[in-house]
């Protein structure tokens, strides 16, 4: 019995549905178009099948080539880039998962922008467009300062605050120049020119339409979005928690993601929630991580379970009264040290009281730049404490050790 994985994120959370699938006693299976991308592949010797993953049809033919030799009992990918062609090949083998056009509609933030307007979705003002006049246009029509982002991306790629025309003409001109994503994927050329919407940040993790927990969302220096960290649960009110919920489960409704995992975006300024965005899959940033501990839910294994048609499994109950995720960047260019000083950081952070973990993704003595979206995260430290306050204040005091791995670039 097989689970097949569409290509992963390559840190995180991709590993762990290998692992969680390993663990119902189904062995994961996956669907690459190259296997070096993932090094866990390696270590944890898993079984790999090579296809053109941003084909569905060759996709199709992948999974039918595995279950004519070892049934496959279901179907995803922890990537936002491939949850659409998981959703078309487990529909097209009959097994469990998300309704493709959901997907699609939600991928494409232009389509759901529209969607979540037909339904009454609080949302920011916004534009479709494709080229820096037409950017220019709406920025006027909408007013400074503004948001441009292409409408297929992930993790804050190509997202960015334009405070005036000069800005805005020139990240427009970088949009509209893009052909291809990170992954060497097609993108549309049209993109979107948004409000800036205000007040604080807010993610809400959402399951099977039901929201399962707030989180509060902490980003980096503008005009970019970087997020530098995240608390479970959010220090909200139990009201403004409520409405955050109610949002986020509207959105979700609307969009047509009843099944699994959605991770919703959203700013509340007094009480007034927004949604900034959508994700038809499970959150990134550690956070299902930070779920787990706080809430005793596992959305990972959740998700594993849902794609093998398996109910979600029985909430083990929360270890910790809150759990913070603090991420090490750079605000501008340096070297991370050498193993010596970093292995003597990262023990030092670890003895932290508070510290659950601690990690570095960057090679030690690499080149590092400014972070301008998910990739310039060079680490993590996770605190779990009784109270958010606490769980900050440590993971804080963890990733300010660490960032002593940091020093200037020799001249």
């Amino acid at each position: 019995m097989t689970l097949l994985l569409v290509e992963s994120n390559t840190t995180g959370t991709g590993r762990l549905f290998a692992r969680s699938a390993r663990d119902l006693g189904i062995e994961p299976v996956l669907v690459t178009a190259d296997p070096s991308r993932y090094p866990y592949v390696a270590l944890d010797g898993l079984r790999t099948e090579l296809a053109d993953t941003a084909d569905r049809d060759a996709v199709l033919a992948a999974a039918r080539r595995i279950a004519a030799v070892d049934p496959v009992r279901g179907v995803t990918s922890s990537s936002e880039y491939y949850i659409a062609v998981a959703a078309a090949t487990s529909r097209a083998l009959g097994l469990p998962g998300p309704r493709e056009e959901a997907i699609r509609t939600c991928r494409d933030k232009a389509a759901q922008r529209r969607r979540l307007g037909e339904a009454g979705v609080p949302q920011p003002r916004y534009e479709v467009v494709r080229d820096v006049p037409g950017a220019l246009a709406a920025a006027s029509r909408i007013g400074f300062p503004v948001v441009l982002k292409p409408v297929q991306g992930s993790g804050s790629l190509g997202v960015r605050a334009c405070a005036d025309e000069e800005e805005t003409t020139r990240h427009a001109a970088a949009l509209a120049a893009t052909r291809v994503n990170e992954r060497g994927m097609a993108v549309p050329p049209d993109f979107l020119v948004e409000e800036l919407l205000p007040g604080a940040e807010f993610s809400v993790e959402v399951f099977g339409g039901a929201a399962i927990v707030v989180v509060t969302k902490h980003l980096g220096e503008p005009p970019t979005f970087v997020e530098t960290g995240h608390d479970v649960p959010a220090a909200v009110t139990s009201a403004r928690a409520g409405l955050l919920r109610e949002c986020a489960e509207h959105a979700v409704a609307a969009l047509g993601l009843d099944w699994g995992a959605a991770h919703v975006e959203l700013r509340l300024d007094t009480d007034r929630p927004a949604v900034v965005e959508v994700n038809p899959r499970l959150a990134g940033g550690m956070i299902p991580d930070l779920v787990r501990r706080v809430c005793g839910i596992d959305l990972v294994a959740d998700q594993v379970r849902a794609a093998a048609g398996l109910a979600p499994a029985a909430a083990d109950g929360p270890r910790a009264g809150a759990a913070a995720i603090r991420f090490l960047t750079a605000g501008h260019d340096a070297v991370l040290a050498g193993p010596e000083l970093t292995d003597g950081l990262l023990g030092a952070v670890r003895e932290v009281p508070g510290v659950v973990d601690a990690v570095l993704y960057a090679a030690a003595g690499s080149q590092v730049t400014r972070a301008i979206d998910f990739r310039g995260r060079l680490g993590h430290v996770i605190a779990e404490a009784a109270s958010v306050p606490e769980a900050v204040h440590v993971a804080e005091r963890g990733c300010d050790l660490l960032s002593r791995s940091l020093q200037a670039v020799p001249v």
